[in-house]
């Protein structure tokens, strides 16, 4: 059950609090070591992986979900009752939530992220909408990855809106992070990945069946920006380049389209099922 209230409400002004919001900026989470997670799926997800130090959650907020207050009090997570301003404060979004955990980073080093024998990792480069970096995430945990790299200038995925965009999937898969994207390429060679890079003039066509003996074999599927895909120096390293046939007028797909694509036809030919062909066009 839900504790009783001992102290009043922390406000915006509450040191805990204050210190809290300093997480919403990159610099503030690399220093301390920790980021913030709001709503009630990310809570939920957060307090599942054992990763909360603190749940700052309104009176509002707490009737609505008094299953995760309670799970918290239970793994013995600091609960914090703090006002509806307060809670704002911690927010990003246009409307808060009124619950926002505390919890650590979860990045580690590339080479601990392929530990093992990984068969099917996603790379990020040089992804700057976290949206987008949130989106894929989701999608390569759905579709089964191993791991999910972010090379180069990619986003932090500890963004408040790429942890809203992963839907929890953050906490579900090893995240690892390094500015030398060229390098990450080769650490996944060296691991025995095959290197794909999807790209829309790439020399294979993602549903030639050709191709379905690679995509069912270890790979690491790197995706870049939607408007300049991914770096020169990654686009050469890579081993192929892939692309997904627009049989339409459409100019390109959307990153976490592209990247579904892609995911789903490795997860496909795993199964034994190769792409279907497109239909031939008049």
């Amino acid at each position: 059950m839900i504790p009783a209230r001992t102290e009043t409400p922390g406000t915006e002004r509450t040191p805990r609090v204050a210190a809290a919001r300093k997480l919403l900026r990159r610099a503030g989470r690399e220093r301390a070591g920790r980021f913030l997670v709001e709503g009630a799926q990310a809570v939920r997800e957060a307090l599942d992986a054992v990763a909360v130090h603190e749940l700052f959650v309104t009176d509002s907020a707490a009737g609505r979900h008094p299953e995760l207050v309670e799970a918290a009090v239970h793994a013995g997570v600091r609960v914090s009752s703090v006002t509806d301003r307060a809670a704002a404060s911690l927010s990003d979004t246009v409307t808060p939530q009124g619950l926002v955990a505390v919890c650590d980073l979860l990045d580690v080093p590339v080479a601990t992220a392929l530990a093992g024998v990984p068969g099917f990792v996603t790379v990020c480069d040089g992804i700057s909408d976290p949206g987008n970096v949130g989106t894929v995430i989701r999608v390569a945990d759905a579709a089964g990855c191993d791991a999910v790299l972010l090379a180069g200038d990619t986003v932090d995925p500890h963004n408040g809106k790429a942890v809203r965009a992963s839907t929890g999937s953050v906490f579900h898969l090893p995240l690892a992070r390094d500015r030398d994207a060229t390098a990450v390429v080769e650490i996944c060679r060296a691991a025995g990945l095959t290197t794909l890079v999807a790209d829309g003039h790439g020399e294979l066509d993602l549903h030639d069946p050709a191709v379905t003996p690679t995509l069912a074999g270890p790979v690491a599927w790197i995706l870049g920006s939607e408007a300049h895909g991914p770096s020169p120096a990654v686009h050469e390293a890579a081993d192929h380049r892939v692309r997904v046939p627009i049989h339409g007028r459409a100019e390109s797909l959307n990153l976490a389209t592209a990247a579904a694509i892609c995911l789903y036809a490795t997860v496909g030919a795993r199964a034994g099922v190769a792409p279907r062909p497109a239909p031939a066009r008049d």
